[in-house]
């Protein structure tokens, strides 16, 4: 987007080279210590400015020397990155001033939030116009406005703006004396622990759908669950992203605008992005991007607290980091020249990538004895014919309140996305006697990454071992539907979407319209609960039972001692409730699984 030639930022295309000379000439101008500009270097700005129609940044540091000079258009230049001072309790030491070409020089809220980002000592805009109202005038109508940070209270930098004034009243300004005191006040306030750490996001998504905006409001969730402010979003309406910055260059100077305006920390966008386009964006907009899946994966980091949480969160990372890893050119090389150097040697991001295979094979290692623990208690479960309800459901749709109250447990149940990220198992009994283990597993989300999906393999696999799944949905939400369109989408890519499956449309106690209630509690094999306030509860434990009731067949059996082979199987395909060993063979009372029936059904004497 930008060239440089020699010391000049911007784009320098179209701009004659006699001009090019006179702007390279404005690093030969001083101005005095104790001045924020003198007339010899405004004047020059001044003109320069009106023979380009463009917008002239310049920056100062604190001995009047000219460090830096930028070219934009006629709307603004881009502020670039000046190397100041880095500490929270004082100022930069440069200051930036900037032309305003056909305008006033009123400081828009991007000089005012640049000023606070990069601690300028000081921003001034001059405001540079033709004087129309006399046609044989070739006057200009100059003034100009500027601002400075004064203080610091409530965690954040208040400033001072003046102006619009006269130049001439600029250059009477003890500009020492101000930006002393500033400091003076800044060391008393600021310390760097106080400095606020919660950053601000802006949400970028593009859609040619109208609803798009659903799916920016669960972004902007996904934003504060990872720690973060949304405070703006952006749609762009296109068919397809761009393969070099996923927005359009119009949109793109829209967000840069907008971020320079509203503060922002990081910019977020709503799919997953090439590592070719989070390279442009970044270096277009001068600030940090994430995409969607690096905010879930972060997410996911935040709310991992057990070994095998953690281990499949960094899984997960590495696999989304290894393809994106590219080098910057010779800073990554180990080649260098002379003795003992030649040959092909490695360079350094060959060694990084190696280290991430290494450390991918080791997180896969050390999943896979965790998978076979797992694996051990999951076949005990099944030889104690103890069967599996495993709820699943999007995030943050009550599963874990429902499983608390299902088992009277008190497992951590918080109203936030992916509270839960390893499955937590609790037995119970039915009203039948009969006992079953009820598994919470992780909530599912739209585009839910597809390194989650294979780093949490094992965790998922509860879901696949599931006799029955309750799909909780949170029929409060507006986008209930949609929600429950992506749950099925994880399910079928687990291999579990054709389970037997109750749906429960939980939080009616936040229904405002009774007709949605009426109209679900009609979905066949489906129930309307409240799991807050244990409202039909009692219902859907009833159908839980009645759907194992229907799948297992209580039999009394009795096997011939000549087939008795069939005992060692019968142990594997039902619960044996009684054995008793009888002269004719042995007499058993037994649960059976009912698609075992017909293996048994010559053997049955009781049947109820």
């Amino acid at each position: 987007m930008c060239e440089t030639l020699s010391n000049i930022s911007g784009d320098i295309k179209s701009i004659k080279k006699t001009i090019l000379n006179r702007l390279e000439n404005l690093y030969n101008f001083s101005v005095p210590r104790t001045k924020i500009i003198n007339e010899e270097l405004a004047l020059e700005l001044i003109d320069l400015t009106y023979d380009l129609n463009r917008e002239i940044a310049i920056y100062l540091n604190r001995r009047g020397e000219v460090t830096n000079v930028s070219i934009g258009d006629h709307r603004t230049a881009e502020l670039t990155e000046t190397k100041g001072r880095k500490s929270t309790n004082r100022l930069s030491g440069i200051r930036c001033i900037h032309t305003h070409p056909n305008a006033s020089s009123n400081l828009s809220n991007a000089d005012l939030s640049s000023l606070k980002e990069m601690r300028f000592d000081l921003i001034m805009a001059i405001g540079v116009q033709e004087n129309t109202q006399d046609e044989n005038s070739s006057q200009l109508i100059t003034d100009a406005s500027f601002s400075y940070i004064h203080d610091y209270s409530n965690d954040q930098y208040e400033l001072q703006v003046y102006g619009p004034l006269n130049l001439k009243r600029i250059y009477e300004i003890d500009f020492l004396e101000l930006i002393e005191q500033a400091e003076k006040t800044l060391s008393k306030k600021v310390v760097s622990s106080n400095i606020s750490i919660v950053e601000r996001a802006l949400l970028v998504g593009i859609s040619s759908d109208k609803d798009y905006k659903d799916s920016l409001e669960e972004l902007a969730k996904l934003t504060k669950t990872a720690g973060a402010i949304p405070v703006g979003a952006v749609i762009q309406s296109r068919s397809k992203p761009d393969v070099t910055f996923y927005i359009g260059k119009g949109k793109l100077q829209e967000v840069s605008l907008i971020a320079q305006e509203q503060d922002i920390d990081l910019i977020i966008f709503d799919e997953e992005l090439s590592s070719s386009q989070k390279r442009n964006l970044t270096e277009a907009l001068k600030r940090r991007i994430v995409d969607r899946t690096e905010l879930i994966l972060d997410i996911f980091a935040q709310r991992a607290h057990s070994y095998e949480g953690k281990l499949q969160v960094e899984l997960a990372q590495l696999k989304y980091i290894l393809p994106r890893l590219i080098g910057t050119g010779l800073v990554l090389s180990r080649q260098g020249a002379g003795i003992g150097t030649r040959g092909p040697g490695e360079t350094k991001l060959e060694v990084d990538r190696r280290k991430i295979r290494n450390r991918i094979s080791f997180l896969d290692s050390e999943i896979k004895d965790l998978e076979k623990r797992r694996q051990l208690q999951r076949e005990q479960r099944i030889k104690n014919q103890t069967p599996i309800v495993s709820l699943v459901g999007y995030t943050n749709s009550g599963k874990s309140t429902l499983l608390n109250k299902l088992t009277n447990s008190n497992i951590l149940a918080e109203d936030k996305l992916f509270a839960t990220l390893e499955p937590n198992a609790r037995k119970a009994t039915l009203p039948s006697k009969k006992e079953v283990v009820f598994v919470d597993t992780v909530g599912f989300i739209k585009k839910l990454p597809h390194q989650l999906v294979a780093s949490f393999k094992a965790t998922l696999e509860e879901v696949s071992q599931a006799d029955l799944l309750l799909h909780v949905i949170d029929l409060s939400n507006p986008i209930w539907q949609d929600q429950s369109d992506a749950v099925f989408v994880v399910l079928k890519e687990l291999k579990s979407d054709n389970k037997p499956i109750i749906t429960v449309f939980n939080k009616i106690d936040k229904l405002e319209n009774p007709l949605i209630l009426e109209k679900m509690s009609k979905v066949e094999n489906s129930i309307c609960i409240s799991a807050k306030n244990d409202t039909n509860l009692d219902n859907l434990v009833l159908l839980v039972d009645e759907f194992f009731k229907q799948k297992d067949i209580d039999l009394t059996i009795l096997i011939p001692h000549s087939q008795s082979h069939l005992i060692s199987k019968l142990y594997e395909h039902a619960n044996i409730k009684s054995t008793e060993y009888l002269a004719e063979g042995t007499l058993l009372d037994i649960s059976l699984k009912r698609r075992f029936y017909d293996i048994y059904k010559d053997f049955i004497v009781g049947e109820k």
